[in-house]
């Protein structure tokens, strides 16, 4: 009985060694390639059990998943002016087609990294020599990344490897660029500036010069306007003062002598030299006559 059951338990080992040397599982972010006597036999693709003769065929796993390639220092590249930039990137890829990537690499994820890496550099360093400092730091950094994603992607397909997106995370200038390229840029910003304060003066000068021409004009209607109403109030009180001393013409004379009277004799100080007889003292002669009774 006690055989029975010693052979029993080595049929079930046994068979659980087999099964374990038969029997793998791909995880659902792996690919998985079979290989019999060192040629590829099988790719995998989809994720869950599979089977491969033991001690004739292996198996190896790649990941499945984006991966990331991020230059561990800014590469230096020229513009189109021949001025150097220091431009920070980093590549999202993945395995598109495994038994090609196995085919080209061997499978090394870090030869793959270097091909990747040279790829994209030389897809970078055209792009920038085409264009200006402005234009790489400003102006066209979105198509400058399209197109090198593009090319990298169409030169990588061969290898098996996708490229999903390339980024320039930051492009400075180097320090010794950088200060005449400030410079540069103060002295435009002040140029500007003085040819917008010029605008400015020339402006105000403009208005200024229209407002004291529209001050003139009006106070020149104004003073004309009131000429004609102080000479339309002059010729009717003139016409008024002829009606009234028109009626008496003795009180007319007296009142025009006392206008005189009072124009003479204005301050104490006025002296008049005329004769004690003449006519401008006809009405004070006569002043008292008549008063005695």
């Amino acid at each position: 009985m006690g055989r029975h059951i010693s052979f029993i338990a080595s049929l079930v080992f046994g068979l659980m060694v087999v099964a374990a040397a038969t029997i793998f599982t791909v995880d659902q972010r792996q690919f998985a390639i079979i290989f019999q006597l060192g040629e590829i036999k099988e790719v995998v693709t989809e994720p869950g059990l599979a089977f491969k003769w033991p001690l004739i065929q292996n198996v190896r796993v790649f990941d499945k998943r984006i991966l990331t390639l991020d230059s561990p220092e800014p590469e230096r590249f020229l513009t189109a002016e021949k001025k150097p930039v220091l431009v920070d990137s980093f590549v999202k890829w993945r395995i598109h087609d495994v038994k090609q990537y196995y085919v080209s690499v061997a499978g090394d994820e870090q030869v793959a990294k270097t091909r990747l890496s040279q790829t994209v550099n030389s897809g970078l360093r055209e792009e920038f020599g085409k264009r200006t400092v402005h234009d790489v730091v400003s102006g066209e950094r979105d198509k400058i990344m399209a197109d090198v994603r593009k090319k990298a992607d169409a030169d990588m397909r061969a290898m098996g490897v996708e490229i999903i997106d390339v980024r320039l995370k930051r492009v400075d200038l180097p320090p010794e660029v950088s200060e005449s390229v400030y410079r540069r840029m103060e002295t435009e910003r002040k140029r500007v500036a003085n040819e917008l304060r010029s605008q400015g003066a020339a402006e105000a000068e403009k208005i200024r010069a229209d407002a004291d021409r529209q001050r003139e004009v009006i106070v020149a209607e104004a003073y004309r306007d009131a000429q004609k109403i102080k000479g339309e109030g002059d010729a009717k009180a003139a016409s008024i003062y002829a009606q009234a001393f028109g009626q008496n013409a003795e009180f007319y004379a007296f009142y025009r002598s006392l206008e005189a009277y009072r124009g003479a004799f204005r301050n104490k100080s006025d002296i008049l030299v005329v004769e004690p007889n003449s006519d401008f003292f006809k009405y004070l002669r006569g002043a008292g006559k008549g008063t005695g009774k």
